[in-house]
């Protein structure tokens, strides 16, 4: 008796085990996304280096299991904003920027483990947009500002725990290699500054599979 009400235990809990990342599945994880900059730029008017903000944003990721193992991801976030100044004046200007990134993804664990850690690698397009000097830039005599959209490389570490056969929850950081040029005028002179704003982004959210 002991034998066969152990073995209907497992019989129960096997589908909900083996549901965890298959080949076929979609799924989609929705949670917060923040953007931590690390890199720095050229010398401002010999000022020193531009500071970029962090920002925190609605985070999406939009994930299909080519095999139980390999994933193909496609990550999106409401847009981000971040304010850019200078040490000796503050803040100087907003720049606005949506960063979507495809990744290749590697699952370690089979489809019978509820924790599924897994790394990825693709590539990054940021996109540039609504950039504008606030008072304190316009006061210092600076206009028509513009930042480069950038290609690069990007890569990621992140961990599933499945909580259902269809819900689970996330933590993922991701790295971006955004490389651009900021321009803008300095009274009657054209100044274009290389900036590395390379961050770290931090994903904390939940997933259901469909």
């Amino acid at each position: 008796m002991k034998f066969k009400a152990l073995a209907l235990a497992v019989a129960t809990l096997l589908p909900g085990i083996a549901s965890a990342h298959q080949a076929g599945d979609f799924f989609i994880r929705a949670g917060t996304a923040t953007v931590r900059p690390t890199g720095g730029s050229d010398n401002v008017l010999g000022l020193g280096e531009f500071d970029v903000s962090n920002n925190t944003q609605l985070g999406l990721t939009f994930t299909y299991m080519a095999t139980d193992n390999i994933g193909i991801e496609l990550l999106g976030a409401t847009p981000f904003r971040h304010k850019v100044g200078l040490d000796a004046t503050g803040t100087l200007a907003t720049v606005h920027q949506l960063p979507p990134t495809l990744m290749a993804q590697w699952y370690f664990m089979g489809n019978t483990s509820k924790w599924q850690p897994y790394v990825g690698v693709g590539i990054n397009y940021t996109m540039f947009y609504n950039s504008d000097f606030n008072q304190t830039g316009r006061d210092a005599g600076l206009s028509n500002l513009s930042v480069k959209n950038s290609w690069g490389v990007a890569g990621q570490v992140g961990l599933d725990y499945q909580l259902t056969p269809d819900w689970m929850l996330n933590a993922s950081l991701w790295y971006m290699d955004i490389d651009t040029k900021v321009r803008f005028n300095a009274g009657e002179s054209r100044q274009s500054i290389d900036t590395n704003i390379n961050p770290f982004v931090f994903f904390f959210g939940a997933g259901y599979r469909f």
